[in-house]
């Protein structure tokens, strides 16, 4: 079963789309062939409020797509040498978005799995840059969410994000950050 998420899924409470993205394929189409990371971990940033979000400063160059409809991609380039992917969530002029943060597949040459931990990892693999920024998730973007049956353990782990103690004690310390990297789904057919 392979099903397309509609923009619609995204166009919820940010949290809500974060935990629901996990178990989600996360596709790209790239030179002729189709790549595929099963999401295990991502950190949602909820709002203008929030202060570890890049929208908490206000509506910029850079951050004007958070404040844009959902089921659109939010690409940055970050440390000077790497870009992170996420998808925008919740009704527009409400900054919020969801950052992809780690995610696998089933290696048929070795026959195992293989974790990609990292958001900077799984744009590297995806070949994400600068050329997905703004684009809405769909095939015609060539890239885009489905749902392909994974069967998510019931305990998701719910932890505060990483690398944003900027954020101050409060927002630094949110349970945003959510995943299934310990308990990996498993599928009713093997990733693609």
């Amino acid at each position: 079963m392979r099903k397309k998420l509609s923009v619609n899924f995204f166009d919820r409470p940010t949290t809500a789309v974060a935990r629901d993205l996990l178990g989600k394929h996360l596709v790209r189409r790239w030179q002729g062939k189709e790549l595929a990371l099963l999401i295990t971990e991502v950190e949602a940033y909820d709002g203008p409020h929030d202060r570890a979000s890049h929208a908490s400063r206000g509506k910029t160059r850079r951050t004007r797509i958070m404040f844009g409809p959902a089921g659109r991609f939010y690409v940055y380039f970050t440390y000077g040498m790497h870009w992170l992917v996420n998808i925008v969530t919740g009704p527009k002029e409400y900054p919020a978005a969801v950052l992809i943060r780690a995610g696998g597949y089933h290696n048929d040459k070795t026959g195992t799995w293989t974790e990609l931990n990292g958001p900077a990892r799984l744009t590297k693999f995806l070949h994400i840059g600068k050329a997905q920024n703004g684009k809405i998730a769909r095939p015609e973007s060539g890239l885009w969410f489905e749902d392909r049956g994974a069967i998510v353990p019931k305990k998701i782990v719910a932890s505060k994000r990483i690398g944003v103690d900027y954020a101050g004690p409060i927002w630094k310390n949110k349970p945003y950050r959510f995943s299934i990297i310990k308990n990996r789904p498993r599928t009713k057919a093997k990733p693609q």
